[in-house]
């Protein structure tokens, strides 16, 4: 069985800048073992991910 590789932090609507920190950072509130998956299996799909192309919907219509 193969498994989808998972989507990229920099396409998802939450990945945005802090500017406190002066870099770019998940924005969901997930806890560690989550994160810890989310880093280390680079098969896992983050169940927060969500597609931050605003024209995806768009495309479809088209």
């Amino acid at each position: 069985m193969k498994r989808k590789e998972r989507g990229s932090c920099e396409s998802c609507a939450f990945y945005v800048y802090d500017e406190e920190y002066g870099a770019y950072l998940c924005d969901m509130n997930m806890d560690e073992d989550d994160y810890v998956r989310i880093m280390s299996d680079r098969y896992y799909q983050c169940p927060y991910y969500r597609n931050g192309d605003e024209y995806a919907v768009v495309r479809k219509q088209m």
